[in-house]
């Protein structure tokens, strides 16, 4: 198991490429499509559209990994949930984005944003909110409010953007996302939800002219890994976990 795998109750890894301009809609290209990824990976068999026009490829459930592509008006989207490693889904989102080009006629040109995802979600039976503050803190400025006896904390859900150079158009974005609303805090009855943390490397605009789908990938999975590895493993993930396990 990679150790992501061990931080949380599952762990997934996606890719989104939005588009400035509407991906094809003609029936043979969005089959030839599937069809061409449906050769590398033979698993994904269950294709259907959504109401919001989108079509979907995925496969079945099984011991707790899932896997999908979608392809929307403006995006195409690639999911892997438990890879054995992230190098599997990277294999999965790095033929796609090879595909795009030669069988959607997707130019770089056109490239709105291209988000590389890694998040995590914890099981708990119990209020997100005040264990998001038990585990992570809520700061020297919020501390006093959060600790107004018989008080509850109904809503907590930290998130930071930051730029990853000059420009601005390389960013990471961190969110915790609670799921527990005032109503169950209010009668102690809680539902066995996840607590999700979003990690989000992201590129926005067209690429540079020597730059591919690809080689952009594997630029926003390097520092992924990087800030991952040396800062929300340790100062995120772990504390969850742990705060959890103490319940």
């Amino acid at each position: 198991m990679h150790p992501y795998g061990s931080l949380a109750d599952d762990y997934f890894v996606n890719l989104y490429l939005n588009t400035k301009m509407k991906l094809p809609e003609g029936r043979e290209t969005i089959l030839n499509f599937f069809e061409r990824v449906q050769k590398s990976f033979p698993s994904l068999q269950k294709f259907y559209t959504r109401e919001n026009d989108s079509f979907v490829l995925e496969d079945d459930k099984e011991q707790g990994q899932h896997r999908w592509i979608s392809l929307e008006p403006q995006s195409l989207c690639s999911f892997y949930i438990n890879p054995p490693t992230p190098e599997a889904a990277l294999q999965q989102h790095q033929l796609m984005l090879e595909l795009a080009p030669y069988m959607l006629s997707v130019s770089p040109l056109e490239c709105e944003a291209m988000d590389y995802v890694v998040g995590f979600d914890f099981n708990y039976n119990g209020n997100h909110d005040a264990l998001v503050a038990e585990a992570l803190g809520t700061g020297f400025a919020l501390e006093p409010l959060a600790d107004i006896e018989d008080s509850h904390v109904l809503k907590y859900e930290p998130a930071i953007t930051i730029s990853l150079d000059e420009t601005c158009h390389l960013q990471a974005f961190l969110l915790i996302e609670t799921r527990t609303t005032p109503y169950q805090v209010k009668r102690e009855e809680y539902m066995d939800d996840p607590i999700s943390v979003f990690f989000r490397v992201r590129k926005f605009g067209s690429l540079q002219v020597d730059d591919s789908f690809p080689d952009t990938l594997r630029l926003l999975k390097h520092h992924s890994d990087e800030l991952l590895g040396s800062y929300v493993v340790e100062q995120i993930l772990r504390p969850l976990a742990q705060a959890i396990a103490t319940k």
